[in-house]
This record gives structure tokens, sequence and C-alpha cells, in this order.
């Protein structure tokens, strides 16, 4: 395995409270894969300057910088955005739910030992949420526990959709039993979204608009089948400010009222159970954050960029502090908020 490259750093965590919940590695280079190489194999091409290719299936995927596993110039970058932590996951890509699942186990395990290497360079500035095969309930659960014990590791990273099941779908209980007996965070992220044909326009709207669709779907299953209610020790984040949910609640409250057949579902009011659900506040405007902070409450937000990626927010606490004048809700949002939903007290206590 390549080694991370590192700069010089120093760590003054102190002074930068910030805690990023939603940033992504890729690693340098790629194994080769186990035997015959199936669909959807990544890989590394040259590019210009400090970038490379992300190659998938002969095309390219994205085009991205050094900064996905330079650990050293992500510390200088966040020292400018001042954040004190990255909970650092793999592009959603790299999860690999459409692989041959010990094909996938094996890429996941690639990823997440490559960001285990990043936490140990930097264990006061990283975090890690890793990959699991989680087409295969019992490789994913392996590769938790595996996880979980290394102590580089807070969490999970997994896909709104696995093979186009979401994430509420009872096939995925024993996982989130699992997750809530070793204590582990989950943060779920968009990937590959329901819709994509509806879109009308270029393929960036895929991330614009199918993204936060395809999270609030996602959301809206975990609360459909009351899963916060049957493992309450659960922490379970959404991306993108948890994508549509804020616009599908009310409808669903009312269903709840007016559907016998959901009432009969639900053991606890859709609004309820979402305020027991963690959300990044990646939704770049200052009054929806404010709605989401009404919706969920203020002690269920946290700072998230998507760093290093284009498409993200660049002065995260800044952002948060021009939204919110309350010394205390900043501070939620901020970090207090995120060492909760990380278990990040725990840890360091461990």
């Amino acid at each position: 395995m390549s080694e991370p490259v590192v700069h010089g750093h120093g760590c003054g965590c102190a002074a930068l409270p910030g805690i990023d919940v939603h940033c992504h590695v890729i690693p340098a280079e790629f194994p080769k894969s186990l035997g015959i190489t199936p669909a959807g194999w990544p890989s590394m091409a040259p590019a210009h300057d400090c970038h490379r290719h992300v190659m998938i299936d002969g095309g390219l995927y994205r085009t991205v910088s050094d900064r996905c596993w330079d650990a050293g110039k992500r510390l200088d970058d966040m020292a400018e955005q001042r954040v004190g932590v990255q909970a650092l996951s793999p592009m959603p890509e790299l999860l690999g739910y459409w692989l041959p699942a010990q094909e996938a186990a094996h890429l996941n395990r690639y990823v997440n030992d490559e960001i285990a290497k990043m936490v140990a360079y930097a264990p006061t500035r990283f975090v890690g949420l890793g990959a699991v095969p989680l087409q295969d309930t019992d490789l994913a659960i392996a590769e938790l526990t595996r996880m979980m014990a290394s102590g580089a590791f807070v969490g999970v990273e997994l896909g709104s959709n696995i093979n186009g099941v979401p994430i509420g779908a009872a096939c995925f209980d024993p996982f989130f039993e699992a997750a809530e007996a070793l204590g582990a965070a989950i943060f779920v992220h968009a990937l590959r979204p329901a819709g994509e044909a509806r879109l009308v326009g270029p393929k960036p709207l895929l991330q614009a608009l199918g993204y936060p669709t395809d999270v609030g779907l996602a959301a809206a299953s975990v609360l459909t089948t009351n899963l916060i209610v049957r493992r309450p020790k659960l922490r379970i984040a959404f991306s993108h400010g948890g994508g549509t949910l804020t616009s599908l609640l009310p409808r669903l409250e009312r269903a709840h009222k007016v559907f016998k057949p959901l009432d009969d579902t639900l053991l606890e009011s859709p609004s309820a159970q979402a305020r027991r659900l963690y959300y990044d506040a990646l939704v770049f405007d200052d009054d929806t954050l404010a709605h989401l902070v009404r919706t969920f409450g203020h002690t269920q937000l946290m700072l998230g960029t998507d760093y290093p990626f284009a498409f993200r927010e660049t002065t995260p606490v800044a952002s948060i502090e021009r939204a919110f004048a309350d010394a205390t809700l900043r501070e939620s949002l901020i970090h207090l908020n995120a060492e909760r939903f990380l278990g990040m007290f725990a840890r360091s206590h461990s």
C-alpha cells in the first residue's frame, strides 16, 4: 500500500474548534483487484499538476487533487477553515456496493487502511469513518468490527441506498444492531441517486439535485421503519442537511395522522424521530440552515464541507457565525454536536 504524502504540521486544535463530519478521502493509488477485474473497479491515471484522474471502466469518473490523499496539505487547509478535526470518509463511489461482495470487501479494506494511515499521522486532527460491503451483511459486520477495534475509526460511511435498496430496509437490521453494539457512528451520504433520468441538463445536476433527493428518501426510510426507535443508542447522520427531508416531513407527519396504516406502523411521530437523527449543515444558505435548526433542533446539526471537492463549503465556521448570533447555538453546531455524534469524548477516555 502506498504511504500518504505528509508535510510538517502543528496541532493547534484548541484554537481550531470546528469539527468537519463530511469530508472525503481518495487513495493516491488503487490495488489490483483479486482475479478478473470486475466492472466498476477504480484506478488512477496521471493528470495535470497535483491532480489525478479517477478512472472507472476505462472512463474518467472525476479529476481530483492531491488534497484527497495528502494529509499535510489537508492540515494546511483546515487551519484556513478554522477546522480542528476532520472525520475522514471515502469518496462515496468507493463504497463499491455494485461489485461482487468479496471484491468490494477487498477494496473497502484497502481504502480503510489508507484512512487509518492518515489518522495515525495526525491522531488529534483526524478520525475515520470507513467503508463496508453492505451488499453482504456478514462481510460488512466483519469489516466494521475490525475497523472499530483498530482505534482509528469512530464509525462508518454508508450510501443512501445499496443497489437501489434504501438503508431503512429490514435486510440491513443485523448491521445496525452490530453498529449500535459497537458504538459506531453512521454517516449517510448520497450515492447513485434515484431519478437521474428525470434531470434535464449537464451531469453536475446529479450532485446539485439528485443527491439531496436521495438523502431525503433515505432518511425517510429510517423514520418509516422506526429504526431509531428500535435502536435508540444508534447515532446516525445524513449529509446535505438531510436533503429533502425538511420538505417531506410535514407531509409525512400529516399522513401519519390521516392514514391508519401509517398510524399503525409508526411507533413514534415522524417529527419526533427526525429530531433523534443528526445532519450536516451543508446547505449553502443561512435561511435554510435556520430552518433546519428549527425543524431538527440545535443539538442535531454539525459542520460539513464536502472537502476537498470543488462543490463544497469553504468557510464552514464563518458560515455558522454569520447565520447565528447566539454563542451557545454556534458552539453546538461548530463542534459540540459532532463530538457527541462521533463519540469523541468516549474515544479520548478509552
